[in-house]
């Protein structure tokens, strides 16, 4: 399989993963033929890139870290709970803090068994959805990416556990903001943006007092857009003033809504987001963080198109832990963009001389100074 920018996806084509609607269900199946008309429907529902079939890498197999099952049930409890929330004003309608954390406690518990399975794997969500729904999709893949840090960290279970539910509902206070806000496509003016801030607050709010969910949950939920100069919010705090868990949920909740379609701007790739994530070390993130996320997570993830220093043209086929920057390639077009009939792979852990120069035919480096509204 390959994966491909919808941009370069052409009538004719044949899925080789498929792809889930804002329910978590699957929309598209597996080696359905796309038409045109599909294509452009994909295209209105923030579908960034596919994987597709392609003999040359048919072998190439990606496995999800979270299983089918544990995804739509967590996406389903997610989006139940936020729905009820919503225009509630704060007012807890149907949902009892009891059922709440109990239920939320039982999703973290199929996260954490898919995830163990899984634990020395490197970070490589390949789970396409339409994205009409981002905040609930949002929510589960914070809490992937948070739960398989605080593996690679050392957390034990109980820990985990905590910071799963912290990153599951760090967003729970924007059921009270107004969805036309959250889903606005123009630039926020002052006004609506410290409007949308308040979601922090919203969140601890609602959490703090509520049965069976951990206190340190609610202010994850509270801290996740602090920063370590101070420059963050609600409050401005700083460096160790912030939790742990909010330090880390808070750099990965950056990357999501970096790598993820959102209504004002496309997806970027994982290595975009990684070098605009490195621009804040030190001062919005911890260094160490951010170098520990950038060696779990796939930079160049399985069956992206790359271009080499040599001109060459390959996928990625294989993933070096201890060099994620350095995968290795099946070659598929020469120098001078030549189809090769033999496809050889190239290591780059080990040919040294080579480097990445292109994804998706993708040179520009990503802008500076990115607006993240995560």
């Amino acid at each position: 399989m390959r994966l491909l920018p919808i941009g370069k996806v052409e009538s004719g084509m044949r899925l080789a993963k498929r792809i889930y609607n804002s329910e978590g269900l699957p929309l598209l199946m597996e080696q359905v033929e796309l038409t045109q008309t599909m294509i452009r429907r994909l295209m209105d529902l923030g579908v960034d890139f596919v994987y597709i079939d392609d003999p040359r890498t048919r072998d190439i197999t990606v496995e999800d870290a979270i299983s089918e099952e544990t995804r739509i049930r967590a996406i389903s409890q997610i989006r139940r709970s936020f729905r009820q929330l919503m225009g509630d004003q704060m007012k807890r309608t149907s949902i009892t803090g009891l059922q709440l954390g109990k239920e939320f406690r039982s999703v973290m518990d199929m996260i954490l068994n898919d995830l163990s399975n899984h634990k020395e794997s490197m970070i490589m969500l390949t789970h396409i959805s339409a994205m009409d729904d981002y905040l609930y999709h949002h929510s589960m893949n914070v809490c992937v990416y948070s739960t398989m840090l605080g593996m690679a960290h050392g957390y034990s279970r109980d820990e985990l556990m905590t910071l799963g539910i912290g990153a599951l509902l760090h967003d729970i206070g924007k059921t009270q903001i107004p969805l036309e806000l959250l889903r606005k496509k123009e630039p926020l003016t002052e006004k609506e943006y410290d409007l949308i801030k308040q979601h922090a607050v919203y969140g601890f709010q609602f959490l703090k007092d509520e049965p069976n969910i951990p206190l340190i949950a609610a202010h994850c939920a509270l801290q996740h857009h602090e920063r370590m100069d101070g420059s963050g919010y609600p409050r401005g705090l700083k460096g160790d003033e912030i939790h742990e868990y909010a330090r880390l949920i808070g750099l990965v909740d950056s990357y999501d809504a970096m790598t993820t379609h959102r209504v004002y701007r496309n997806a970027l790739l994982p290595h975009q987001a990684l070098e605009i994530l490195f621009t804040g070390s030190g001062t919005l993130y911890e260094t160490e963080k951010i170098e520990l996320f950038r060696d779990k997570i796939a930079i160049y993830p399985i069956g992206i198109t790359v271009t080499l220093s040599t001109g060459e043209k390959g996928v990625v086929v294989d993933l070096n832990s201890k060099v994620p920057h350095r995968p290795v390639i099946r070659l598929l077009q020469d120098a001078e963009g030549q189809e090769l009939k033999d496809t050889p792979e190239i290591d780059l852990s080990k040919a040294l001389s080579v480097t990445i120069t292109g994804v998706n035919d993708m040179d520009v480096p990503p802008p500076r100074g990115t607006q993240v509204r995560a």
